[in-house]
């Protein structure tokens, strides 16, 4: 996958918008009133621009490294912050000792940010909330240290609409390298994650595309769920043309992430995809190689939150439904990686790999199936018993292609009997 130089991405985003109307991301024009350049050494210059930014600016930073403590771009129309490369211009956070973000870009309305790598703040890189029409492109975002000392998210717009995100590298977020949440319209593309917990996290998004990218070695390698008590519910994600493999790292979350509830602390080394409470997700034509734990979970809020009913409203719902798997190749290796065995969620993984064995004898030298589903759906809240009320779709060729985990017994080893019967949920 090569990282193009970004030098269309106007004219790019303002195709999809012709070809596809209100629903995808778009710039207005790559025309700018003012244009304000520095150089290394300007940094106290940089700052003050960046907060007194005025319409129809654009901010190009030359080749060589600047230090700042954060920057923040509050309201505006019409914004570019652009290097000569991620190659060449580098910003550097780790002196950061204010704010909860390296950038922070607050209510802008078409922002391009560019060609620059960031790295080492304390919280996030780069956060944009309430924007609309934003462009990342041809940025690397990263840490040093791949450890709970990282920042949460490297690339995160959160309650945004109409975003771009393409051709970035992100490394060593403690939380998810790309981060899309509460957002309407979104795409992610051409991008790499690696030394993240997750490598990509499409939360309470609806219509989101996640295609060409590659997700490796990362704890968990891309995840799209409904999160309960947020502004809107998620739904309408498509991922395809990925690459997902060798997602096999220790979780090393936050303290305050990992094992909560909700936290990102619940995914499992070894996880290639994994969709939690989550409604109209289609994933189709990627390669998820060599995730040692599971290639595909498809989880309820129950899962993990045994009072997700309580918390059901307009914008939460807690079982995954209208899931549809298709024309994916998957490949496992033969042994679990090793950081599974101390993780909570990855113990329960490796508890139905070895219930499936001593309860069929055939299955000694078998692996835990691609897709691990919980079982848990929405017959848990009317009471019926309907073989697949939530529409799970899966077409997929091969064997060993799936598992009914059964979790709602799964503390009661005399009731707890995981099925590997896919006929119910073989798309009609």
């Amino acid at each position: 996958m090569k990282f193009l130089h970004y030098t269309t991405a106007v004219l790019t985003i303002s195709m999809i918008f012709c070809v596809c109307a209100c629903n995808q991301p778009a710039t207005e024009n790559d025309s700018y009133t003012t244009t304000l350049t520095f150089s290394p050494g300007d940094e106290k210059k940089i700052m003050e621009a960046f907060l007194s930014i005025k319409d129809s600016t654009q901010i190009i930073l030359k080749e060589g490294n600047y230090k700042f403590d954060n920057l923040s771009i509050a309201q505006g129309k019409h914004i570019k912050i652009k290097g000569e490369g991620f190659d060449k211009t580098s910003l550097d956070f780790s002196s950061q000792a204010t704010g909860g973000e390296g950038i922070r870009v607050t209510g802008v309305v078409d922002f391009i940010f560019s060609d620059i790598t960031i790295h080492d703040s304390k919280g996030d890189l780069i956060k944009m909330n309430k924007c609309s029409k934003v462009v990342v492109a041809g940025v690397h975002a990263t840490w040093k240290n791949a450890d709970s000392t990282s920042g949460g998210y490297a690339i995160y717009p959160v309650l945004c609409k109409n975003v771009l995100i393409e051709n970035c590298y992100v490394e060593g977020s403690s939380d998810a390298g790309i981060y899309v949440g509460q957002t309407d319209s979104a795409i992610v593309r051409n991008c790499k994650a690696a030394k993240n917990v997750a490598g990509c996290e499409i939360e309470n998004t609806l219509h989101a595309e996640v295609y060409d990218n590659e997700f490796y070695d990362n704890t968990a390698g891309f995840l799209i769920f409904d999160l309960p008590g947020l502004s809107q519910r998620g739904g309408h994600t498509k991922a395809y043309h990925n690459y997902f493999h060798d997602n096999n790292s220790k979780n090393f979350a936050k303290a305050g992430s990992f094992g909560t509830t909700w936290g990102v602390g619940n995914a499992a080394p070894g996880s290639g995809v994994v969709i939690l409470a989550a409604s109209n997700i289609e994933l189709y034509d990627n390669r998820i190689i060599n995730n040692n734990t599971s290639s595909i979970i498809i989880a309820s809020g129950f899962a993990v939150d045994d009072k997700a009913a309580e918390k059901i409203n307009e914008n939460y719902f807690p079982i995954s439904s209208n899931i549809k798997i298709y024309n994916n190749t998957m490949q496992m290796g033969d042994k679990f990686p090793e950081a599974v065995y101390e993780h909570h969620i990855g113990k329960l993984l490796v508890g139905i790999e070895g219930k499936l064995k001593a309860e069929d004898t055939s299955r000694k030298n078998m692996r835990i199936p691609f897709i691990m589903y919980d079982g848990i759906s929405k017959n848990i809240l009317t009471k019926q018993n309907l073989s697949n009320p939530d529409s799970i779709c899966i077409s997929q060729q091969g064997s060993n292609l799936f598992v009914n985990a059964d979790f709602i017994n799964i503390t009661n080893q005399a009731k707890w009997h995981p099925d590997t019967n896919m006929a119910p949920y073989v798309c009609k």
